[in-house]
């Protein structure tokens, strides 16, 4: 077999010199057979001279072992799977060979090689080629006790109740520790931690550092009352505390509430850590250390893991580097390893990208502790992901009232005989652990005995002081009285700022027309379209001090070509962003173009907004429909997070939406299930109809001391539409309009009443048949619901027998569901009616002209023609 070699370093030339570069092969210190070399020969290997020198046997060995050593080490405490596989190449023998499998065949594997950079290649041999050092293994053992007795307390007095145990896999928590005492000596001081059930409550006590009564109240829910109709299981909820270095440094912890939902906090936490990073400004990234701590099946199979390790490098996402941990119990609810993964780790996803993994026995804690070193070293040293896979087992099933015997009995056969990790530990360094164990012990029992009496809810989160101005619940009355609008002078001189650039800049001829006629709109000239008056609001939003966060795919540019908030040299496709070069006490703008993702670009806007509270941040679909890849972010975060975990978040979604005859999948966002979500004032559900009402709606998102997700419907071919366009004068009305009546008509006989495009098709058609007697009412905001300006615009016209809902989806779709109840509710003795598309299992049609069709019916129907 063919040895591949990094002969002489030649793999550290500069790549312009690799087309140069020999590939060397040779057979383990004998001449090749001529079938050797004719393999050689045809894969462009050529032999090196036979007589070797000694240090070049030795690196040509040593090479070997870096690559592949991971196929034969030791790593499944239980000795069932991942067995010992042969090398692509053929293995030397000698003192080198076995000096380098004990670096890699032993508890530790590592994969590496990959890495293009020979300086961090270089780094990582010099940590992994020298013998194990010994940790402070005292405090290991009280750690792993800890860990230990902490879940066999709650075996003992909760039996049967899930607590998604840590046994088989404790080694975490004096892991973690390590990696604590590393990054505080290299400056972390602060780190947001994902992980999901599994061993969840363990690390809230032994590493966040709550005292085991909270975590033992949670058990007795001596409290229920205090969580009716919210709050969420124990083992979901997030948890704050310190760590605290024996050289007196202090990190502050901070683990994220997550949902079932595995893998899907990822995102969110690592937006969380962009926005801690930014807030300390350069040395963000040195400061604070992001870890998602990962289930094996989940890595290998949520495609979720996959966006979120691709978020690493990309200028709007990079955190400096995220730590994952995989918890690794070679089982996923019940199903084997093989039918998890396809490969033989459930790592292996992470390879795509130029990280080093490592594969560690989880029953070996010296080399757990080492390895948690190493990785935290590199991630501080290179500011890159770096990923550790601990390989344990599962003591129970997986949760504790499930019996793993079913599917696993000869694994659990050797479960049953195992020690726990504690005991294993204490023998193998000569330590008599029976002491210790039994005042750890006692002391847990007297924790647990304290919870019993515990007559409130613990409190184990603490949100930080930037989040002192805001709050959820319901609205203040400030907040219902905030002043959005602005003067024609500010508009004037905001859109001359923000619609400038240097004078060397080569702008497309079309762009720089466009902004000259945005100038013209502020100068009255012409009126304002959507474009233009977003832009207006991020400019003012700035120019206050107001951060503006903008991502999506093409949201520089726009997918319908209206923002351009970011200009591109013709010449040298130099970017330049007007709106952060207006003046120098501005506060930060930033606009991005995603990767081509939902889940993990909204998890991260949606965590970016958790801790920037101060800040407009938005992502954008491209199409509304593609938020359905987010759907879990939505159900699980968005909507949901305030009355499970009382967190809130001011994120806004901005999704196009209408029926122009694009087919299914470009006309709905599908409004109806943001409309289900709607409950106890938990989001805002918006579909502005103008471009001063997209200006105003922008700007109360922040302006509020209320901070709800926001849910915007954006217009498509409305972009532009005359009659959605706004006069200078509208940007100074006081705020926004939740309803707009209509003052256009006196007495009619119906009143429509609609939110988005249709009416303005509507309007446009009843000015062409001159036709005043039909009434035509926008909704701007869905919910919450806005009775009182509801009722009003209906009082106006009392003459209106009928009061008709219009919309363009299906009747299965839509705010139809939504509204009409309301409605009825609302308009007393009048006739409600509702005129829609009919139920459909798709939100359009495919054909241009059967959607033509449609939508003249739905407008002759609406104005009261017979068809």
């Amino acid at each position: 077999m063919v040895i591949l070699k990094a002969l002489l370093r030649t793999d550290v030339q500069q790549p312009a010199e690799r087309s140069s570069i020999i590939k060397y092969a040779k057979f383990p210190f004998r001449e090749q057979t001529k079938s050797e070399e004719a393999m050689a020969t045809k894969a462009g290997i050529v032999t090196p001279p036979v007589n070797v020198t000694e240090p070049q046997e030795r690196e040509l060995t040593f090479d070997i072992f870096r690559r592949w050593g991971y196929l034969q080490a030791n790593l499944d405490p239980l000795g069932q799977y991942l067995p010992p596989e042969p090398f692509p190449v053929a293995v030397p023998e000698g003192e080198a060979a076995a000096e380098a499998r004990s670096f890699y065949c032993g508890t530790i594997a590592a994969e590496f090689m990959h890495i293009p950079s020979p300086e961090q290649r270089q780094w990582l041999q010099e940590q992994l080629e020298q013998p194990t050092p010994k940790p402070d293994q005292a405090h290991v053992l009280t750690q792993l006790i800890h860990a230990d007795l902490f879940e066999q307390v709650i075996q003992q007095r909760y039996l049967g109740t899930k607590r998604f145990s840590l046994e088989g896999l404790t080694v975490l928590i004096p892991f973690l520790d390590q990696v604590f005492a590393t990054v505080s000596a290299a400056g972390v001081t602060r780190s947001l931690i994902a992980m999901a059930h599994r061993g969840r409550l363990n690390v809230m006590t032994n590493t966040i550092g709550r005292a085991p009564s909270e975590i033992f109240a949670k058990f007795e829910d001596v409290d229920p009352r205090s969580t009716l109709g919210g709050g969420d299981v124990k083992y979901h909820i997030g948890a704050t505390g310190e760590y605290h270095s024996p050289d007196g440094k202090t990190i502050g912890l901070h683990l994220a509430s997550n949902p079932s939902h595995l893998e899907a906090v990822n995102p969110v936490v690592m937006g969380r850590a962009r926005a801690y990073q930014i807030r300390m400004g350069e040395e963000g990234k040195q400061r604070v250390l992001p870890i998602i701590i990962h289930g094996d099946a989940a890595f290998a199979g949520q495609g979720i893991t996959a966006e979120s390790l691709n978020l690493a490098s990309l200028a709007g996402y990079n955190i400096g580097g995220t730590m994952h941990i995989i918890t690794n119990n070679l089982l996923g609810f019940t199903a084997n390893p093989e039918e998890s993964n396809s490969s033989r780790f459930a790592t292996d996803l992470a390879k795509r990208l130029p990280i080093p993994i490592f594969h560690v026995n989880a029953e070996d804690p010296d080399a757990a502790v080492r390895i948690a070193r190493i990785a935290a070293e590199y991630r501080q040293r290179f500011h890159a992901d770096v990923v550790v896979d601990l390989i344990g087992y599962r003591r129970f099933g997986h949760n504790e009232a499930d019996d793993p015997t079913v599917t696993q009995p000869r694994r659990y056969a050797i479960i049953k005989e195992r020690a726990p990790l504690y005991q294993l530990y204490a023998k193998s360094i000569g330590v008599d652990p029976a002491p210790e164990t039994k005042s750890i012990q006692e002391s847990l029992l007297a924790d647990q005995t304290a919870a019993t009496k515990v007559e409130h809810k613990p409190v184990l989160s603490k949100l930080p002081d930037y989040w002192k101005p805001y709050h959820g619940g319901e609205l203040t009355p400030a907040d219902k009285q905030v002043t959005t609008g602005i003067s024609p002078e500010r508009v004037l001189e905001l859109s001359r700022l923000s619609n400038s650039y240097p004078a060397t800049f080569h702008a497309h001829p079309k762009v720089a027309k466009l902004y000259e006629q945005r100038i013209e709109m502020a100068e009255g000239k012409r009126p304002f379209d959507y474009g233009a008056a977003e832009l207006l609001a991020y400019a003012s939003l700035l120019a206050d001090g107001t951060p503006v966060r903008l991502v999506g795919q093409d949201s520089q540019r726009g997918t319908f070509n209206q923002r351009h908030s970011v200009l591109v040299d013709t010449e040298t496709e130099v970017r330049y962003a007007p709106l952060d070069h207006m003046t120098d006490t501005q506060a930060r703008f930033e606009v991005h173009n995603s990767l081509l993702s939902e889940a993990a670009a909204l998890g991260f806007e949606y965590g970016y907004a958790r801790d920037f509270p101060e800040a407009l941040v938005l992502w954008e679909a491209q199409f509304g429909d593609f938020v359905n890849g987010a759907q879990t972010i939505i159900d699980q975060f968005i909507a949901a997070g305030e009355a499970k975990w009382g967190l809130l978040s001011g994120v806004v979604m901005l999704l196009p939406h209408g029926y122009d005859g694009q087919g299914p999948e470009h006309s709905s966002a599908r409004m109806e299930r943001f409309l289900q979500l709607a409950a106890n004032d938990n989001i805002v559900v918006a579909q502005p109809s103008n471009a001063c009402q997209y200006f105003h709606l922008l700007r109360r998102q922040v302006m509020r001391s209320t901070r709800k997700p926001l849910v915007i419907f954006t217009p498509k071919s409305m972009l532009r539409h005359p009659d959605a366009t706004s006069t200078i004068a509208e940007f100074g009305k006081p705020a926004f309009e939740n309803v707009l009546p209509d003052n256009d008509v006196v007495n009619p006989r119906r009143l429509l009443i609609c939110s988005g495009k249709i009416g303005h098709n509507l309007r446009v058609e009843r000015a062409k048949r001159k036709d005043m007697s039909v009434g035509i009412i926008f909704i701007e905001q869905l919910y919450p619901w806005p009775e009182a300006e509801i009722q009003a615009a209906l009082d106006q016209h009392p003459s209106a027998e009928e009061i008709i809902w219009v919309q363009e989806e299906p009747a299965n779709m839509g705010a139809y569901s939504y509204v009409m109840p309301e409605l009825r509710r609302v308009t007393g003795d009048r006739t409600v009616l509702s005129v829609k598309r009919h139920v459909s299992a798709t939100p359009a049609t495919g054909s241009a002209k059967a959607h033509e069709i449609e939508e003249k019916t739905l407008i002759d129907l609406a104005l009261g023609t017979v068809v």
